[in-house]
């Protein structure tokens, strides 16, 4: 019997979306005001979630404590209180729009989970506007 258990958590970070290869002109036309040179921020709300068997023992698909562990040294250390542009590896040549950033957060959980399982993360970046990826 497979089951989905999730986790909610935040973080605020800031980014500017920014191709370098094109002019000031067509970025502005492609991202608006999320190309300020001098970034913008979101509270970033996300959904980690875990879909596997029930371990027969502990009655768990996951223990949400270690999920909770995890989204806080993967996810909440990395990103919180950072501009993403600047001061995360990952985008350092990756423009951090939402969907990057979901798959970042996804390949930074995936390694750390039993193969047999599977993982859904849903990044909110505003109140209205998500993104989802599921590998």
């Amino acid at each position: 019997m497979r089951v989905k258990v999730s986790r909610k958590a935040h973080f605020n970070a800031a980014h500017r979306l920014y191709n370098p290869e094109w002019d000031m002109d067509k970025n502005q036309s492609v991202f608006g005001l999320c190309n300020n040179p001098n970034y913008h921020g979101h509270n970033y709300e996300l959904i980690v979630s875990v879909t596997g068997d029930i371990d027969p023992v502990t009655g768990y698909v996951m223990d949400m404590k270690l999920l909770k562990d995890l989204i806080k040294a993967e996810v909440e250390e990395a990103f919180d209180h950072k501009n993403l542009n600047v001061e995360v590896p990952e985008f350092q040549t990756l423009n951090p729009t939402a969907e990057n950033i979901a798959v970042v957060i996804y390949n930074k959980l995936k390694p750390h989970l039993d193969s047999s399982q599977e993982l859904e993360v849903v990044l909110y970046e505003t109140p209205r506007n998500f993104v989802t990826y599921t590998g």
